[in-house]
């Protein structure tokens, strides 16, 4: 149910849209926070309009300064859902083309080599306790380590509670991850060893509902704080950035850890028609041609395997283009 007030000249069909995205299924949070501000601005600009009419839809989605590209196609794209809702139910409404606005450059991945993996983790083991953030340097060893090891994404991480983490079976429950997907993760038996000591020290009396890594007043971390502390390690380490949007980023642990993988397997003479669908869903991809993409990425990192894996894979691996990567 959409809690949010909607008062705007759109706000019974803003209000009754959502509702419909949730019916079915979608968290929709994010997009109704950004409905909210497309609210407002037709209340200050068209407080009489009647129909969403394309010079509404194109002023909403101009690019706003110092915004990002992605940002903006963001914004265009979920507004271009509402438009597609209010044409579903005979109301007038602009469609916004599909790609009406540019892609920006693809981001390339960075991969993080063996040894900057070491120096990494290595800085994390080296966290000082911080009165601000009581935890931090229990925090930060497992935190980090949980993203590489078991392939997650940053938020999927942030959000898990003590319930999500069993340490009996060594699986992580990953709830209304991307597109509202779930799925569960075996860790590796060197990480569960990791989370038993810090859960012991951390949550001893904690809740099912807890976060199991938590800031001051249980809160779960920030992406900012997040951020802050992998640039700090990252420096620490020697590993040089490359400036805004060129990386390393934190979401590359995650390509790296496909990458090692399809690595690992092809080395050994795995049969990557049988793995790669048991990575697809441990990685929790919507589809089979996301993860095909890191045949791409991984033959372009190791050269010396491109032809094992374009020989047996010629018609998989597909070419490094859109922004497929940006949304894993």
């Amino acid at each position: 149910m959409c809690d949010i007030q909607y008062i705007g000249p759109f706000r019974n069909h803003l209000k009754n849209h959502i509702e419909l995205k949730q019916a079915v299924g979608y968290k929709y949070a994010t997009e109704a926070r950004h409905l909210k501000r497309f609210d407002q601005f037709t209340l200050e600009k068209y407080p009489n309009a009647n129909c969403l009419t394309k010079e509404i839809v194109l002023n909403w989605c101009s690019k706003q300064p110092h915004e990002v590209q992605a940002n903006q196609r963001a914004r265009a794209s979920i507004l271009r859902q509402f438009s597609k809702y209010l044409d579903v139910m005979g109301l007038s409404a602009y469609i916004l083309p599909k790609g009406y606005y540019p892609k920006e450059p693809q981001y390339v991945p960075y991969i993080y080599s063996t040894e900057e993996l070491v120096r990494f983790f290595d800085q994390t083991d080296q966290c000082h306790y911080s009165s601000e953030c009581p935890h931090r340097h229990l925090i930060m060893p497992v935190f980090f380590r949980m993203i590489y090891m078991c392939g997650l994404r940053v938020t999927e991480a942030r959000l898990l509670t003590v319930g999500d983490v069993d340490l009996t079976t060594g699986v992580l429950s990953i709830h209304h991850s991307k597109k509202d997907n779930s799925r569960l993760v075996p860790m590796s038996n060197s990480l569960v060893e990791r989370c038993r000591e810090y859960s012991a020290k951390v949550h001893a009396f904690a809740t099912s509902e807890d976060y199991y890594f938590p800031t001051l007043g249980g809160k779960p971390m920030t992406s900012t704080n997040v951020y802050h502390n992998f640039r700090r390690f990252l420096w620490l380490a020697g590993i040089s950035h490359r400036g805004r949007g060129a990386g390393p980023r934190i979401h590359d642990f995650r390509h790296a850890y496909a990458v090692h993988c399809l690595k690992k397997w092809t080395e050994q003479g795995r049969d990557l028609a049988v793995y790669l669908p048991m990575l697809r869903i441990y990685m929790g991809h919507d589809s089979f041609q996301d993860t095909a993409y890191y045949l791409r990425l991984t033959a372009d990192v190791f050269p010396n395997i491109i032809l094992k894996l374009q020989n047996r894979y010629p018609d998989i691996i597909p070419v490094l283009e859109g922004d497929s990567c940006e949304t894993d």
